[in-house]
């Protein structure tokens, strides 16, 4: 090729270089809105999901009334400070429990896991408590549980939040904490159990003795 040629196929070149780097790009940034669109549809796939897997207030005072036997305008007193301070459950436990303390109390407790689009599981719970306790007594337990996701997360020991404790329309409340699962035990029944204590509930698949 003659020199005086050079500077032409230099230009040509660059500017069919420039164009393929043009396209490259337009192709990528096509490619990268692809993408976020994917994952902004997945992401609000599993927000609706996660909704969906979520109980109601009125899912839950139906259950709850349900279950206790009382009226559902006593029951949704209960509920709707649990629900004003933790917002909706992914799940619940209905089940009944024996407790009794002299200073240092127990507590047995058999019952069921309920989740949306699952099936039932038997759970177990047992732990104790310590503090200024006296009394007894059999109850049924209705439990809301937060941030749960998965059965297996249940199985653990779930301390006591201290001055959480609070009684309205015959139903007594207090939470339980794990990371960051939460459950709100809500209980009536026969007996007395007063007092200031701290302690825990350890949950477990199979029925167990040992409550620590």
């Amino acid at each position: 090729m003659p020199l005086r040629f050079l500077p032409a196929a230099f230009a040509a070149l660059t500017v069919l270089f420039s164009a393929a780097s043009q396209a490259q790009a337009q192709t990528d940034n096509h490619a990268y809105d692809n993408q976020n669109y994917d994952n902004r549809a997945r992401n609000q796939a599993n927000d609706q999901e996660s909704a969906s897997d979520k109980f109601t207030q009125n899912e839950i005072v139906q259950a709850a009334s349900g279950f206790f036997g009382m009226t559902t305008e006593a029951v949704a007193k209960a509920v709707q400070k649990v629900f004003s301070e933790q917002g909706l459950p992914d799940a619940y436990i209905t089940g009944e429990e024996g407790s009794g303390a002299i200073i240092v109390g127990l507590r047995y407790g058999s019952g069921w896991l309920i989740r949306k689009h699952h099936k039932a599981r038997k759970v177990y719970w047992q732990g104790p408590s310590v503090g200024f306790d006296i009394g007894g007594n059999a109850s049924k337990s209705f439990t809301l549980v937060y941030n749960l996701r998965s059965a297996d997360r249940l199985f653990q020991k779930f301390p006591g939040v201290e001055g959480t404790y609070y009684f309205i329309a015959g139903i007594g409340v207090n939470y339980l904490r794990a990371g960051d699962i939460t459950l709100a035990p809500m209980r009536t029944g026969v007996g007395l159990r007063a007092g200031v204590n701290a302690g825990y509930l350890t949950f477990t698949r199979e029925e167990s003795l040992n409550p620590f």
